[in-house]
């Protein structure tokens, strides 16, 4: 069996689980995720766990059957706490400022750059500790792969240089700046 399909899911107090077809809802205090259920894979609710079995013994149905469980773990777990990613902007004159559904970026282009907040993410413009400007972007929500999506377009509006390492990074990280043109005589 797969180690990770085959450990149980807890299901919290406030979360309600539905499976319909190929379905599965998960419905909680932040919010609503649907997460497919994978060809093969079967989910079964009881005592306040889902468990999930596979039909057959395959390669590719001990992938699929990890895969799903993990799906279905995120889904809860951003039910109940959510998930985050946060973005500084590193750069002199580098800002973001949050307008009513977009983000307005000034990053050193002849033009600011507005980006649309996708339905169901919250995007957060917040000062950093350190700049004591506005460089410090969060981005949340209840779907982890629409939450790393979002931080990933937002991260490609300047991603960092390696030459200055300015530019947009996560938060954590870490960069290797490369050495410059070096003279030759």
């Amino acid at each position: 069996m797969s180690r990770v399909g085959k450990r149980p899911i807890t299901i919290p107090k406030g979360v309600d689980v539905q499976v319909a077809g190929e379905s599965v809802t998960v419905k909680g205090p932040k919010g609503s995720v649907v997460t497919p259920i994978l060809a093969g894979i079967s989910i079964e609710t009881k005592d306040g766990f889902l468990n999930l079995m596979r039909a057959g013994e395959e390669k590719k149905d001990k992938a699929l059957h990890g895969l799903n469980r993990a799906l279905l773990q995120n889904a809860v777990k951003g039910v109940t706490e959510g998930f985050k990613r946060e973005i500084d902007l590193v750069g002199i004159g580098f800002k973001a400022e949050k307008k009513a559904t977009e983000v307005v970026f000034s990053v050193g282009f002849s033009h600011q750059v507005k980006f649309p907040v996708p339905a169901g993410i919250t995007i957060d413009v917040a000062p950093d500790a350190k700049a004591k400007d506005i460089t410090h972007v969060i981005v949340t929500g209840v779907d982890k792969q629409k939450v790393g999506q979002t931080a990933t377009e937002i991260r490609g509006i300047r991603p960092p240089d390696p030459y200055k390492l300015k530019g947009f990074r996560f938060v954590g990280e870490i960069l290797k700046k490369k050495a410059g043109k070096a003279t030759g005589k």
